[in-house]
């Protein structure tokens, strides 16, 4: 991250199951960073200790309902629910220990009324851990469940919710998410991980795993999922594979606008 400089790094979270130690590290990060933790990262605890543990660590980079800017990049990310393992709507004991009992009318309300504070003319990006529904029933789907059948939409309901509402205001610009990995279950493939709406909302599954590997030379690789904006508009959107030094070796572009000059975000 010191060598490519982004302007801003979004983690949509499984950091772990529970280890703290990537906690630190991203403690560490100098440029501005928006955290949701995902199912995985709750651990084994019921009691919510752990998951308490990271949110006292991240401070205000873990945006749950809430709003998270910067002036450099002007960026707004609005957090949905944290710790969803999609299908619908469900808290887990560790989430309602630490946040009390949510119903899924007041999470999409919440999401809703954190997008309605910001500027209108920054980029709106809405950070999940799963997606929302209504991005399709098949298994590559981006929200598709995958390992049991029948396949069916595995997205979050309050996401669709507030996102269907947030377009009365302000539609969102990007939804960026997680939780369902590329590779589907059984080798069958990889699943889809990008979608545009007629509205022009881009969605963007970043759940590339493992994130670190190796080439076939045994050579080092990152993933990274990289977004540029042209004022509000996203730009290019591409799962990007780096060296550890910042050396771009892969990209896969999912997608370029025909005519922009944006700046690397």
């Amino acid at each position: 991250m010191h060598r490519l400089q982004p302007d801003a790094l979004l983690f949509v979270g499984d950091l772990s199951d529970g280890d703290l130690r990537l906690v630190k590290r991203i403690m560490q990060l100098e440029c501005p960073v928006a955290v949701l933790l995902g199912n995985h990262d709750r651990g084994r605890d019921r009691s919510g200790g752990l998951l308490q543990q990271q949110l006292t660590m991240l401070g205000d980079r873990h945006c749950p309902w809430s709003l998270r800017q910067w002036e450099q990049p002007q960026v707004a990310v609005v957090g949905a629910r944290p710790c969803s393992a999609g299908g619908g709507f469900h808290l887990s004991q560790a989430v309602q220990a630490v946040f009390g009992p949510v119903t899924e009318q007041e999470s999409a309300d919440r999401i809703v009324s954190a997008a309605a504070q910001a500027p209108s003319n920054w980029p709106l990006v809405v950070l999940a851990h799963s997606g929302p529904t209504g991005l399709g029933s098949d298994a590559d789907s981006p929200c598709g469940r995958d390992w049991k059948q029948p396949h069916i939409d595995w997205g979050d309901r309050d996401l669709a919710f507030a996102l269907d509402r947030m377009q009365k205001q302000r539609r969102a610009d990007l939804v960026v998410f997680g939780h369902m990995h590329h590779q589907l279950k059984g080798r069958r493939g990889e699943r889809i991980t990008f979608h545009r709406d007629r509205r022009g909302t881009c969605y963007v599954n970043a759940a590339c795993v493992p994130r670190s590997g190796c080439d076939e030379d045994g050579k080092p690789l990152h993933h990274l999922t990289w977004v540029e904006f042209d004022a509000i508009d996203p730009v290019l959107i591409s799962h990007r594979w780096y060296r550890p030094d910042g050396d771009l070796v892969y990209e896969q572009s999912l997608y370029r606008a025909r005519h922009s000059s944006a700046s690397p975000c």
